[in-house]
């Protein structure tokens, strides 16, 4: 690994370059951040389920003609990935009102949205990454007008699916975070989804018993994070009987 060159590394990933030309290798670690970092764990095998957990959504999005930057797992914690061009935008669709919304509209965590929202957060990190407009977007030039026509109409059709999927085995998908990317195919540019989708960048519960299966677990102090991810998984059918699950050793604070 120390021979590979580094290109970027963030909060929960790592950025390597790929063995092609156009390619990256993206290693996920076991950092659990919050507050753009401020609150700060290592959590022993959070990076093994959530590479697992988006290479198995990824997939399914590539299958359904949902463009991602996502090319193949190459272990337990790498994926090999499209160099793309990074939007500076994150990208919140809400079905359910939790989390930040709940707080700036008074809205009770749990109520059921009129409709799924989609909302747009500038990434940095200096900033605390703020609520932005659709003008402030185009106007400060972070995507064009057709660009931003494409990266919502992506954020619905992933919101469609995921919320399918989730369902089908007893989750709710309460909101999820997706970044978007400028794909360069020769002459041709596309907008496709990157980073990840996992339970780091989803809000989700149980649909009984409306338990927190996400980072959430991490944010408020509830225990429980990695038997939440993990079972995520199982309900996905990522992990079987057979295959070695991470241990839940717990968190360790870093300093």
């Amino acid at each position: 690994m120390n021979r590979r060159r580094r290109i970027y590394e963030g909060k929960a990933k790592i950025l390597y370059e790929g063995p092609e030309p156009g390619t990256l290798i993206q290693h996920f670690k076991d950092d659990a951040t919050a507050f753009n970092a401020k609150k700060h764990e290592i959590v022993d095998g959070k990076g093994v389920l959530n590479n697992r957990i988006s290479e198995f959504i990824f997939n399914n999005l590539n299958a359904i003609g949902i463009p991602t930057h996502f090319i193949r797992r190459l272990n337990m914690r790498e994926q090999l990935i499209r160099e793309v061009e990074i939007i500076p935008l994150e990208v919140v669709v809400r079905n359910v009102a939790a989390g930040s919304i709940s707080k700036r509209l008074g809205l009770e965590e749990g109520t059921q949205l009129p409709r799924s929202i989609i909302e747009f957060y500038y990434k940095n990190d200096e900033l605390d990454d703020p609520m932005v407009s659709e003008e402030h977007i185009t106007a400060f030039g972070w995507a064009t007008p057709q660009e931003l026509d494409d990266i919502m109409a992506l954020a619905i059709r992933v919101n469609d699916f995921l919320c399918g999927l989730f369902l089908g085995v007893g989750i709710r998908l309460v909101d999820f975070k997706i970044e978007c990317g400028r794909l360069f195919e020769g002459d041709m540019m596309r907008i496709v989804v990157a980073d990840e989708i996992s339970p780091d960048s989803c809000r989700l519960w149980d649909t009984v018993t409306n338990d927190k299966m996400d980072k959430d677990r991490f944010r408020r102090d509830m225990g429980g994070m990695l038997e939440a991810y993990q079972e995520v998984a199982k309900r996905l059918s990522i992990l079987n009987g057979n295959e070695e699950r991470p241990a839940p050793s717990g968190p360790t604070l870093v300093k």
